[in-house]
């Protein structure tokens, strides 16, 4: 099987190891990629865009498995024209539809969606320029924290947390003239839950789901949960609190409504399905939805996964997943984030990375990097993810920061407290 792979992430390089220790594959080809993709695959100047220029690498290549990473192009409507493209008969795709993929890409459709199914989330209002005076009465109304989002695709900054009334009139104001671009055009403000924040993962062929192991990733960029919301800076897994009773509930009260409402909206789902879930005293809440697998979340869930995920995708893409069961280590997982100095806002690119060689007992997941010449170096906001397993979570944490020691690069920034919420 030869895979096409779009996205340029840490996840991606995650994807990528996954397919090279599967006898499914052989080739594997990453557009755009970064440089640790290169050591895996081959990485394509390939614009998803340009959709005639991917039908004629797809056919050049002779491509049998599309495997959409990014949250963009699949709201955008990738999967769709892949499918109904009558040059492209037989190819598989990875990825929701348009329809579904709007679960990640419209805050405003995936809550009208739980409502409609009963899925537990937080109450919520829409706001726009043409009831904003609602938006501030509700302000005006309630306690903070308060809870804007965005509307749209934000690349996971489009959440703010404010527990200033006036502060949070001021942002929605903001938001609304564009701050997060047209994404914000339309805001969601919501009730302030508290619990802890974890995120469960299925695979479904549109019929049939397999559940991959549970994760809980830190947002924030600094310690402590402070800070700028980010793309992710670390993550873990598995989650102590996820199993018996409270699993079930995930099961019975987000996972199953969630498919079978998919299923009656006549939207045929085929790939990942990222639930963004919060325990409040027991009880499950829906944060979020995302129509892909999480960064930095996959980096943890992977390595995690003893089955061969490149059948598990080719089963998904042939409806075929009906009695399949995945295969789970029993040891723990942390990624630790290597971000770039000033991330998620302003920062520089092209500083020279040194210290991967002598990173030991570890996964290196890279995410904004590229080679230069005989050199890698920094290009985006999150640069690297260092993973360990470990028979306990404090030992993979451990190894983690022991590694993260060894790297270096101008301005590298890291959480140095990835994990210690959850070890005793």
């Amino acid at each position: 099987m030869r895979v096409l792979l779009f996205g340029s992430g840490g996840r991606e390089h995650a994807f990528c190891l996954a397919f090279a220790k599967s006898n499914k594959v052989s080739a594997i080809y990453i557009a755009p990629g970064n440089a640790g993709t290169a050591s895996t695959g081959t990485n394509v100047d390939l614009n998803p865009d340009d959709f005639e220029e991917v039908v004629e690498f797809i056919l050049s290549k002779k491509i049998d498995l599309v495997v959409i990473g990014p949250e963009i192009p699949l709201v955008n409507g990738l999967a769709n024209r892949l499918l109904s493209s009558s040059r492209l008969k037989g190819l598989k795709v990875l990825g929701p539809n348009r329809e579904g993929a709007q679960l990640e890409g419209s805050k405003v459709f995936a809550k009208k969606f739980m409502k409609r199914y009963e899925i537990p989330t937080a109450k919520y209002l829409e706001v726009t320029r043409d009831n904003l005076n609602q938006g501030n009465q509700y302000l005006q109304n309630n306690k903070g924290p308060y809870v804007l989002k965005a509307d749209g695709l934000a690349a996971g900054k489009g959440v703010l947390i404010i527990d200033d009334r006036e502060q949070a009139g001021t942002e929605l104001g903001n938001m609304l003239d564009g701050k997060f671009g047209e994404a914000s055009r339309k805001v969601v403000i919501e009730e302030f839950l508290t619990g802890t924040e974890f995120s469960v993962f299925v695979l479904t062929d549109g019929d049939h789901w397999v559940l991959l192991p549970e994760a809980k990733d830190y947002k924030r960029a600094k310690e402590g949960d402070q800070g700028l919301n980010t793309g992710g800076m670390g993550a873990v897994s598995p989650v102590p609190f996820f199993g018996g009773e409270f699993k079930k509930k995930v099961i019975q009260q987000v996972v199953e409504p969630t498919l079978d409402g998919l299923k009656k909206e006549g939207i045929n789902y085929c790939g990942f399905i990222f639930f963004g879930l919060i325990n409040v005293n027991g009880s499950p809440y829906v944060i979020e939805y995302n129509c892909r697998m999480g960064d930095p979340e996959t980096q943890v869930v992977f390595p995690r996964i003893e089955s061969d995920m490149a059948e598990l995708i080719l089963d998904a893409t042939e409806g075929r997943l009906k009695g399949k069961e995945i295969k789970i280590s029993n040891q723990s997982a942390a990624t630790v984030i290597a971000t770039s100095e000033g991330y998620p806002e302003k920062y520089e690119k092209g500083k020279s990375i040194s210290g991967l060689d002598s990173i030991k007992n570890a996964l290196v997941f890279h995410a904004g990097t590229r080679q230069n010449n005989n050199s890698i170096v920094t290009n985006g906001g999150r640069v690297l993810a260092i993973t360990c397993l470990g028979e306990e979570l404090q030992i993979a944490v451990s190894s983690c920061y022991k590694n993260m020691n060894e790297l270096c690069f101008e301005g590298i920034t890291y959480r140095k407290d990835i994990g210690s919420d959850l070890i005793n």
